[in-house]
C-alpha cells in the first residue's frame, strides 16, 4: 500500500496548514463508506474527502463535487447534528501510524463548548471513520465492528476507542542504531521485508527506497549484511526521517507510458528510468493517482458483464468450430464412394449374384482395390448406394465449409470486441460495444418497462476515437471499437491517407492524415507503434504491422464492422511503446 504512514504525515502537514481553525460548513456522505467535509477558513472553502473503502481508503483535499443520496445516511445525520459550524482545533497523527485524528470544538445543545474527535483509520479492509467524544468513547462509526468480526477490538457506540495494535513495531522517528540492528537487521527475512515489518508507517515501497538509496539489494537476506553496510542502511533511514521531521516533502508520481505506477511524498529513486512528476500538494497526487486507478477499476467493473457475454460467446463458438472441423474431416471419404460407384458400374457386370466384394483396377491410381458390396443388392443398386453416400457427404462438405467460415468470422469478430473492451478508458466507450453485441445477437436488447414490445432508445454515442499528433505534426486517429474503425476508414479518411493495423490479430484501425504530403519516416514509425499498442499484441515486445494507403482498403460485402480486406501493403515490426507520442484530449 503506497498510502503509508509517511504519506499520511505529509497529508496531515498539508491539512494543518489549511484547515486549523477552519469551521465545518457542510457534511455529506456520497457513498456508504465516504465523507466529504466542506470547511471554511481564511475566506477559502476546502472540500476534504475521506474514504474508508476497503480497497481504496483515502484522504485528500479536492475540488470535485460528488452526487449525494436523496436521504442522508444515519452516520452523516449524526455528524451534522454535532459538527455543523464546529471548529477544527488540531489534526494529529500518532507517531507514523496510518491514523488521522481531527480534534474538533463545537457547541452542544446547552450552548457549552465541547470537544469531539473524528478519526480516520487508513488500514486496508480494516479502514474506518470513527466519531468519539472527549472521554474517548465511540459515539458512532461508519462501519460497526462487533466481537463476531474482531475479538481484539470492537468498534461500536459506547465502547472505548484505542489505536489498533501494530505488534512490536518501532517508531522510526526515534529509533537508534542499536535498536535498528537488534530488531531489524537480526530478523531472518529479506532486508526490505525486515524494514517494513519492523517499523511503523513503512510500506514495502519505502523500505525498498531506503535500500536503493543505500545501494543494497532489498531482496537480499539480512544475514548477508556486515556491520558497515548495516550502519550505512541505518544512516539512509535516519536521513529520510530527518526529512519527515523537517516536513521536507516532495509529492510526486511515477508513470510509465502515461499510466500511474506509484506515488510518494519523497523522491522515488528506485524507479530510475520512469517518468517522474512533482506536484504542489500531496492531495493533488492522491486525487490524480487514484482517479486513474478508480477509472480503470470502474471500467473493469462496468465491462465485467460485457466481458462475460463475450467470453461465453467465444467458448460456445470455439466448441462449435471444433465440432464442425471434426464433422468436415468425416466428409473426406466422399470421393472414395464416388470412385466405388464408378468402378462397380464399369466392372460389376461379371459379378456373381450375392457377391460380397469386387476387386478391380482403380483407373485413377492404377492400383487394385477391393470394394465391399451388399450381397442382397444388385451391382447397379450397390453403385447407386455409393453415389448417394457421395452426394450426401458432398452436400455436408459444402454446407460445413460455409458454416466453418461463418463461425471463424464470428470468432474473429468476438476477438476484436474483446480487444476493444481492453482499450476502453471511459464508460461512454462501452456504449458502442454494448450496441454491437446487441446488434449481432450476443445479448438481448432490453425493453422499456411498462411498454410491452417497445424497445429502449439507443444510448447517445459520445465516445470519440483516440487522437494523437506525431513528432512531425501529422494527426493520427485510432478507433476504439469496430464501429469507430469503420467510420475512420471509410468515412473520415481520404484515399491518400495512410492506414495501419496489426497483422492477423485483433486491433484498432489507425489513420494518419497526410494532407496530400509524403509522410516522414518518423511518423510511419509512430503510427505503427500506436497500431501495436492498440491491438491484442500490446503485451508483446514486438508486433508486425501492415500499412497501406487508405484507397487500397476495401469493405467486403456483408462484412462485419471493422472487417476489411487489402491486397497491396507494406509491413514493419513495431514496439507497442507509445511513450513520447503526444495525445490530444
Amino acid at each position: 500500500m503506497a498510502l503509508d504512514g509517511l504519506v499520511i504525515s505529509n497529508v496531515v502537514y498539508e491539512l494543518k496548514e489549511k484547515l486549523i481553525n477552519g469551521r465545518i460548513s457542510k457534511i455529506s456522505q456520497p457513498e456508504k463508506d465516504e465523507l466529504v467535509l466542506t470547511i471554511k477558513n481564511n475566506r477559502d472553502n476546502y472540500k476534504l474527502y475521506l474514504s474508508a473503502n476497503a480497497s481504496l481508503p483515502l484522504i485528500y483535499l479536492t475540488e470535485e463535487t460528488k452526487q449525494n443520496p436523496m436521504t442522508a445516511p444515519g452516520f452523516c445525520m449524526l455528524l451534522r447534528k454535532h459538527l455543523n459550524s464546529a471548529r477544527i482545533l488540531d489534526i494529529i497523527q500518532p507517531g507514523l501510524e496510518r491514523v488521522i485524528q481531527f480534534k474538533i470544538e463545537h457547541l452542544n445543545e446547552m450552548g457549552d463548548l465541547c470537544v469531539k474527535y473524528l478519526i480516520l483509520e487508513v488500514m486496508g479492509k480494516h479502514s474506518n471513520i470513527i466519531f468519539c467524544d472527549d472521554r474517548n468513547l465511540i459515539v458512532d462509526s461508519i462501519k460497526h465492528i462487533s466481537h463476531l468480526i474482531s475479538s481484539v477490538r470492537e468498534v461500536l457506540p459506547g465502547r472505548e476507542y484505542f489505536l489498533p495494535l501494530t505488534g512490536d513495531k518501532l517508531d522510526p522517528l526515534s529509533i537508534t542504531y542499536e535498536l535498528f540492528a537488534e530488531h531489524v537487521l537480526k530478523k531472518p527475512l529479506s532486508i526490505g521485508k525486515a524494514i517494513y515489518t519492523s517499523l511503523t508507517g513503512f510500506s514495502p515501497l519505502m523500505a525498498n527506497e531506503v535500500c536503493y538509496r543505500a545501494s543494497i539489494d532489498s531482496e537480499a537476506s539480512t544475514s548477508s549484511l556486515d556491520e558497515p553496510e548495516g550502519l550505512h542502511l541505518y544512516k539512509n533511514l535516519e536521513r529520510l526521517m530527518t526529512d519527515v521531521k523537517d516536513h521536507a516533502y516532495t509529492p510526486n508520481m511515477v508513470s510509465e507510458d502515461g499510466i500511474p505506477v506509484e506515488f510518494s511524498c519523497f523522491p522515488l529513486s528506485c524507479y530510475d528510468g520512469l517518468d517522474k512528476n512533482e506536484y504542489s500538494s500531496i492531495s493533488a497526487v492522491l486525487e490524480s493517482f487514484y482517479a486513474s486507478k478508480n477509472t480503470v477499476a470502474r471500467i473493469r467493473q462496468k465491462s465485467a458483464d460485457l466481458r462475460k457475454i463475450v467470453s461465453n460467446a467465444v467458448e460456445r463458438n470455439t466448441k462449435k468450430y471444433e465440432l464442425q472441423l471434426k464433422q468436415l474431416k468425416d466428409t473426406e471419404k466422399r470421393d472414395k464412394y464416388k470412385v466405388y460407384g464408378e468402378l462397380i458400374n464399369t466392372y460389376g457386370y461379371h459379378l456373381e449374384p450375392g457377391a460380397g466384394s469386387l476387386t478391380a483396377l482403380n483407373y485413377y491410381t492404377n492400383e487394385e482395390i477391393t470394394i465391399p458390396l451388399d450381397p442382397t443388392l444388385t451391382p447397379a443398386e450397390n453403385a447407386k448406394q455409393y453415389f448417394e453416400k457421395y452426394n450426401k457427404l458432398k452436400r455436408t462438405y459444402e454446407a460445413l465449409s460455409n458454416f466453418i467460415e461463418e463461425t471463424k468470422t464470428d470468432l474473429v469478430h468476438l476477438d476484436s470486441i474483446r480487444t476493444s473492451l481492453d482499450i476502453a478508458l471511459a464508460e461512454e466507450d462501452l456504449v458502442e460495444l454494448k450496441e454491437e453485441l446487441m446488434e449481432y445477437g450476443y445479448m438481448k436488447r432490453k425493453y422499456a418497462p411498462g411498454r410491452p414490445g417497445a424497445k429502449n432508445k439507443k444510448q447517445k454515442i459520445t465516445s470519440k476515437p483516440f487522437h494523437y499528433i506525431s513528432s512531425d505534426g501529422y494527426h493520427i486517429y485510432i478507433g476504439k471499437n469496430n464501429y469507430q474503425n469503420d467510420e475512420l476508414t471509410f468515412k473520415f479518411a481520404v484515399g491518400a491517407d495512410w492506414w495501419f493495423h496489426a497483422k492477423k490479430i485483433a486491433g484498432s484501425h489507425v489513420i494518419v492524415q497526410t494532407g496530400g504530403n509524403e509522410l516522414p519516416d518518423k511518423t510511419f514509425e509512430e503510427a505503427a507503434r500506436l497500431a501495436a499498442y492498440y491491438s491484442k499484441g500490446r503485451e508483446s515486445d514486438k508486433v508486425e504491422i501492415d500499412y497501406t494507403e487508405k484507397k487500397n482498403v476495401k469493405k467486403p460485402g456483408g462484412g462485419k464492422p471493422g472487417f476489411v480486406v487489402y491486397y497491396t501493403n507494406y509491413s514493419m515490426v513495431a514496439s507497442p511503446d507509445i511513450a513520447g507520442i503526444v495525445q490530444i484530449p
